[in-house]
């Protein structure tokens, strides 16, 4: 029986790690992309840097998908890299799904809402706005997934960039202040939805029917019926 348990916790913490190593590997292949394309950018003149956001023009719509991937120069992409990185390889721990809707929810929520309310004539790139909307999702999700733990981590992503994105949402010259906010929209929205998904799975069964919830056998309590019958630049 002990060898058996031994077995699973094996197993389990072999599972957690290969999750994790997903997620790591996700986030990794998400900064190379952006280094590639910077590469690519700067030996074609920078013309990449068009392809950003316009706002309210339907048929650039599409910059949505590809701005947070484009920056303006090396510096530009390094500054968004460190935080992009660390908070990204907090989110890794739960595995590259998690990584991944996070990442599409931020860019898609984010992307429009800049589309939207973004200044006339201006082109938004870089990758700050998933920055801002990682660093949301992480002090948010504590609280929609009632967890401790996940709330303290929120602490600790206040403390270390809680100052430094703040003041990244007081307009800025060549700054897209609504980037960042719009951003920070889509990681609190991705906390939520994420957390209403897991809470809204259905609970298994304990042994021999006992219901997880109340510790006591699943069923109709005595002398009760049956309820079932009845262009700014992003830096």
């Amino acid at each position: 029986m002990r060898r058996a348990s031994t077995i699973a916790t094996a197993k389990a913490s072999a599972r957690r790690v290969a999750t994790r190593t997903e997620g790591f590997k996700l986030l990794a292949a998400i900064i190379a992309l952006m280094w590639i394309i910077e590469v690519i950018n700067s030996l074609d003149h920078n013309r990449l840097g068009n392809d950003g956001i316009y706002p309210r023009d339907v048929d650039r719509l599409w910059g949505i998908l590809t701005s947070p991937f484009l920056h303006v120069s090396f510096a530009h992409l390094l500054g968004n890299t460190v935080p992009f990185a660390f908070l990204g390889l907090i989110i890794a721990f739960r595995g590259a799904v998690r990584v991944a809707l996070v990442t599409v929810i931020v860019i898609l929520v984010g992307g429009l809402g800049t589309w939207l309310i973004a200044p006339a004539h201006s082109v938004t790139v870089g990758a700050s706005g998933v920055v801002f909307g990682y660093a949301a999702y992480l002090v948010t999700r504590g609280i929609f997934d009632r967890s401790l733990l996940e709330a303290l981590t929120g602490v600790v992503v206040l403390v270390l960039w809680g100052g430094v994105l703040l003041s990244s949402l007081e307009p800025h010259a060549n700054v897209s202040w609504q980037a960042h906010a719009c951003g920070a929209v889509g990681g609190v929205l991705a906390a939520w939805l994420l957390a209403r998904d897991r809470r809204g799975r259905a609970p298994r069964p304990g042994p021999r029917g006992r219901d997880p919830r109340r510790g006591t056998r699943a069923g109709p309590l005595p002398g009760r019926a049956d309820a079932g019958t009845g262009r700014a630049l992003v830096k």
